[in-house]
């Protein structure tokens, strides 16, 4: 046990001590306060560790709902207004130190590739819980020797029980426990389970994917309702992460479900990326709208370009002519999407988005929704060859998006920030940046 005066969060949620040459990162710690902490773990002078004991806590902390939440939410702890300050702070923060760019408030004068005006904003509908229409569960077996939901610990690789989790749809925790009831009247046991997807829908239907290690079969299956309206068994061998379809086993009802975004129609597979947060992505889609038909002169000289589209949530959303996705599975969805929402005018191609580019022209707009890694190199150097007029650039990791910012803005003024909090009581924030090309 070690004592600890936390110094503030940093990217990635966890609060920052300094003690005798040493830094610390400590989880379900916050700023000014004094704790005792379990060591977790430790590489090189770096300790990971756990805040159990608070000497002098923190006026913003609260009891979290849940004994298991520094699995799920790891930021709890505190009341909600701090957590959308402390997210602006930190991207405030990542956008200076690696993007060098000067947002929030006391702006500093105005240079080439720096907002002008406002603070930083953060977007919030509110609501606390309840939001995630996706989770992936593991297992553990519990003293009872049945078999249990579970979540891994903070930095461990321990599993703990969990009844249910408060971040996830009421639908999706009442679909988790059916099928965890189907599985304890089984033959199964915890040598043949991997993990629990189930994905829900704003209108509370749920479908589901059960990967086991073994090729096995049953006399009965989960039942289906109104409501879960699609069951899948798959084999998943144990040389493939937890969530990888090596074969179905089993399939029963839909594997698929269907959401309504800004008036379209949108159909994705239990293993498709899609937001997890619908009503505050709607936000951000408003906000990606509204910058599009900004200076919008006519159709013709507005083609608009959308990379890692996945199935097409934004890019049908706002009117793009064409989408671009590396994944087979999501470009068959987006696919249907431009049927089921008889779009005439978009087409969606299968490829890597740093061998789609072409598709970059200068007086194209694009938007790139990449994933945590940021923009290919080849994605950046197109860019700055060709200098489109308008990038679009939502991410859920600000710090690769502060770096492309940052290569990007010698070429262009940034019009747009704002951030989302897509995923409240947890550490994860989303942000959009618009870059228009300098006149």
């Amino acid at each position: 046990m070690v004592k600890l005066k936390i110094e503030k969060l940093v990217d990635g949620g966890q609060g920052i001590a300094h003690e005798n040459d040493y830094t610390y990162f400590i989880w379900n710690a916050l700023p000014g306060e004094e704790v005792e902490a379990e060591i977790i773990n430790k590489r090189k002078g770096i300790y990971e560790c756990l805040a159990v004991n608070f000497v002098k806590p923190s006026p913003h902390r609260i009891k979290p709902n849940e004994d298991h939440f520094l699995s799920c939410s790891a930021w709890a702890m505190m009341d909600i207004d701090y957590e959308n300050e402390m997210k602006k702070e930190a991207a405030n923060e990542t956008y200076r130190r690696i993007g060098g760019i000067s947002v929030g408030a006391g702006l500093a004068p105005a240079k080439k590739g720096q907002p002008q005006g406002l603070p930083l904003q953060i977007e919030t509908n509110n609501v606390e819980s309840g939001y995630r229409n996706k989770m992936e569960f593991s297992f553990v077996e519990g003293v009872d020797e049945k078999i249990s939901l579970a979540f891994f610990k903070r930095g461990q690789k321990v599993r703990i029980p969990i009844e249910s989790c408060e971040l996830a749809t009421d639908a999706i925790n009442d679909t988790a426990k059916k099928i965890l009831d189907w599985v304890n009247s089984t033959s199964l046991t915890m040598r043949n389970m991997k993990a629990l997807i189930v994905r829900s829908n704003m209108k509370g239907e749920t479908v589901a994917g059960l990967f086991i290690k073994d090729k096995l079969t049953f006399d009965n299956y989960p039942m289906l309702d109104k409501k879960f309206i699609g069951f899948n068994l798959y084999y998943s061998t144990h040389k493939s992460p937890a969530s990888v379809i090596t074969e179905v086993l089993y399939q029963k009802g839909q594997d698929f479900l269907i959401e309504e975004i800004a008036g379209k129609q949108f159909k994705y597979g239990i293993n498709s990326f899609f937001q997890v947060n619908i009503p505050v992505f709607e936000m951000a889609l408003k906000d990606i709208s509204d910058s599009i038909r900004e200076n919008s002169q006519n159709s013709s000289n507005s083609r608009i370009i959308d990379f890692y589209s996945g199935v097409g949530a934004i890019g049908l959303s706002i009117g793009a002519n064409q989408l671009v996705e590396s994944n087979m599975e999501a470009v068959s969805f987006a696919q249907e999407n431009i049927g089921l929402n008889k779009i005439g005018n978009c087409e969606a191609t299968l490829s890597p988005a740093e061998k789609a580019l072409d598709y970059i022209e200068k007086d194209k707009t694009i938007i790139f929704d990449p994933p945590r890694a940021g923009l290919h190199d080849k994605v950046l150097d197109r860019l700055i060859e060709v200098t489109p007029k308008k990038i679009i650039y939502l991410s859920c990791n600000i710090a690769t998006q502060a770096r492309d910012i940052s290569i990007l803005k010698d070429k262009y003024d940034i019009k747009f920030m704002k951030l989302y909090n897509f995923f409240p009581r947890t550490p994860h924030i989303e942000a959009l940046v618009v870059l228009e090309l300098t006149k």
